[in-house]
């Protein structure tokens, strides 16, 4: 089939390589415009557009999807779909009813709609998530969804490590619905009483408290490592990053909940219950090391 791909992060890049791997390659990839990025604020360009000059297709970045311009280079193309994923912009009218849309969102839908369907899925606990490729709609969402498969989350998964076992998913399920399309997609609507959202991750979601169980905490850290990181408070008032953390029962001589001990071994953080050892940080305007290694620093 013919296809467009409209996506941004790296997610999104993983599943375009799929895509133009296979016989659907997108004769065009819509992605954001280059925006400021990390500590010295140079423009950089997002994953989808790196990965379609890598690939050669052709891009456009344009400010606005919806905008009449955008939606002319999208149907000069005249893709029979317009594939999406992980785009972070909402798709309008008359966008949505000038093409055929499919999106592929790492949760299994009705479960986790939303931005961070990854995340919120590792931190609420849950054992199992998972990919769908669903019709887009104008609700968030919530279209009907055509094709689906589990995947589980293992206790050591990290965002890293999980994202990419979705990514490889995504990619074979969306050229697997592509693949079905010539005999007639059977696609079934969504139970909006079953939804749940999974919205954007804040700096408020990313502090660790003391005043919740260190297993929970442990679950933030890994659900947000490598790309977006946890952070504690210390009584200095120093933010300190958090990358690796690992949640154990609490031992005589651990602090009480809601403290930051730096006097041990490693930086730990009394929990209610257990405790939370921090076994990689990242001081301000440093790297991410080891806590030991961060904890010898504050000594010298």
């Amino acid at each position: 089939m013919r296809t467009a791909y409209l996506g941004t992060s790296e997610f999104a890049a993983d599943v375009l390589r799929a895509l133009a791997a296979s016989p659907h390659r997108p004769a065009l990839v819509v992605t954001r415009p280059d925006r400021p990025a990390g500590r010295g604020r140079r423009l950089a360009s997002p994953p989808v557009a790196d990965a379609a000059r890598e690939l050669g297709i052709a891009l456009d970045q344009p400010e606005s999807v919806n905008d009449e311009a955008a939606r002319a280079r999208i149907a000069a193309v005249a893709p029979d779909v317009v594939c999406v994923c992980a785009f972070g912009a909402l798709i309008k009218e008359p966008l949505l009813s000038d093409h055929e849309l499919l999106n592929v969102h790492p949760s299994l839908l009705p479960r986790w709609r939303g931005a961070a369907p990854i995340e919120r899925a590792m931190i609420a606990g849950d054992d199992v998530t998972g990919v769908s490729i669903m019709c887009v709609t104008a609700g968030l969402d919530s279209g009907p969804v055509c094709l689906a498969r589990q995947e589980p989350i293992a206790p050591g998964d990290s965002y890293g490590s999980l994202a990419a076992r979705l990514a490889r998913i995504g990619g074979e399920l969306l050229v697997q619905t592509l693949h079905d399309h010539a005999a007639g997609l059977r696609c079934h609507e969504q139970d909006d009483a079953l939804a749940t959202y999974a919205d954007k991750i804040t700096a408020a979601d990313r502090l660790l408290h003391g005043e919740r169980p260190a297993s929970e905490n442990e679950r933030v850290v890994r659900a947000l490592a490598p790309h977006v990181g946890a952070a504690v408070v210390a009584a200095t008032g120093e933010r300190l990053g958090v990358w690796e953390a690992v949640a154990r029962p609490t031992a005589p001589g651990d602090p009480a909940a809601g403290e930051l001990s730096l006097a041990g071994a490693q930086p730990v953080l009394g929990c209610r219950p257990g405790t939370l050892e921090l076994t990689v940080v990242q001081p301000p305007g440093r790297r991410p090391m080891p806590g030991e290694a961060y904890l010898r620093g504050l000594r010298r």
